[in-house]
Order: C-alpha cells, then sequence, then structure tokens
C-alpha cells in the first residue's frame, strides 16, 4: 500500500525516498474505512490528508431540507481532503464518505504543513495538489453554469469511464445537478444514439 502511495508521489514530483522518509515514514498510516463510513464530517475540522490505494469515496454538502449533493468523487490513486478546512484547520460544510470500502494512506497536517515549509520539493508537492484541487472545484462549478446535463454527463464519462461501475446512479444524478430519473433517460437516448451510429 505504502509502495502505491510513493509512486503516485513520484509520479506528481521526483522527491528522494530520503527526504519521503525523513517526513512521513514515522506518521503515515494505514487506514481501512468501509463502505457509508466517513473520512470527514460536516462540521469537523480535517485533520489529515489521504491517498485512496482502493475503493471510492464522495464529497457533500446537505442542503437545509436535508437533501445531500454530491460536489466530488475521490477514485484510486486520489489524493483527498476537504481541502477548504485542511488548509485553514477551521471546520467545513463538506463531509467526505467512502462508497465502497477503502484502502488508505493518511498524513496528518501538523507534518505535511512541516514538511511544506521546511522542504522546497514538498512546498512545491504541496501547491501542485492545491492547484488540482483548485482547478478541479472550477471545473465543476463551470460545468453546472455553461454546460448542459447531457455535456455534464459526457464529460465525466470521459474523466472517469468506469464511474458507472463504482458509483450508485443517484449520487451520479446528484453530481450533475439532475434527478435520477432523468440520468436514466439521458443514458437511454444516448445508447439508443450509439446503436443508430452503429
Amino acid at each position: 500500500m505504502i509502495a502505491k502511495f510513493r509512486a503516485k508521489v513520484l509520479k506528481i514530483l521526483p522527491i528522494p525516498e530520503e527526504e519521503c522518509d525523513a517526513y512521513f515514514k514515522e506518521v503515515r498510516q494505514t487506514k481501512n474505512l468501509a463502505a457509508k463510513e466517513y473520512f470527514v464530517r460536516e462540521g469537523e475540522v480535517c485533520r489529515e490528508m489521504t491517498f485512496v490505494n482502493h475503493g471510492v469515496l464522495r464529497m457533500f454538502y446537505t442542503t437545509e431540507d436535508g437533501k445531500e449533493i454530491n460536489t466530488r468523487f475521490f477514485f484510486e490513486d486520489d489524493f483527498v481532503a476537504a481541502f477548504q478546512s485542511f488548509l485553514t484547520q477551521r471546520p467545513d460544510r463538506y463531509s467526505i464518505q467512502a462508497l465502497k470500502d477503502c484502502e488508505l494512506v493518511t498524513i496528518p497536517f501538523t507534518r505535511l504543513l512541516d514538511a511544506y515549509n521546511n522542504s522546497s520539493l514538498w512546498g512545491k508537492f504541496g501547491r501542485i495538489i492545491a492547484e488540482k484541487s483548485y482547478i478541479s472545484a472550477e471545473q465543476y462549478t463551470e460545468s453546472l453554469l455553461f454546460y448542459n446535463s447531457e455535456e455534464r454527463y459526457l464529460k465525466l464519462l470521459k474523466a472517469h469511464p468506469k464511474v458507472f461501475e463504482q458509483v450508485p446512479l443517484y449520487h451520479i444524478a446528484s453530481y450533475l445537478g439532475i434527478e435520477r430519473e432523468s440520468l436514466s433517460r439521458l443514458r437511454k437516448k444516448l445508447a439508443m444514439h450509439v446503436e443508430n451510429v452503429t
């Protein structure tokens, strides 16, 4: 599990193994979450970042009338945190929950901050992760503002071809900003279009 985490770090930035171990060997922990367990709940402070070795998680918020709105899914090889809460160490409105049984590698905020402040390489790594998170959040907002439901569906399918094997339809519908019945009709329409083309 740790080897996979290490390989992902190297893919983002070639940080020497000794520098990786200097900051994180003693504190990185493996954690298992069962499906429906929470990594962090609304109102809590996110005190660690985690790497998904295996599994799927969702980020969502709850409206005043109790409806859960998904804003992001995390898959294998993703780094996960409620980033606003993680970076400010303040409670957040978002929850992160396992959709399937998950194997995670976690790193505490305090140690990660120490690495960011004392290592130029880890500081750069942190900036890259933050930039990716910001871009992902902005792309999601833009998709709701500028694309119709069919376009949002196709963009999700392109980014994560196996999403429908990993995430229940009602969660995907929430993420796309449509009702489950509308998603079912949309999938049927696009499937018929593919059949007619071929």
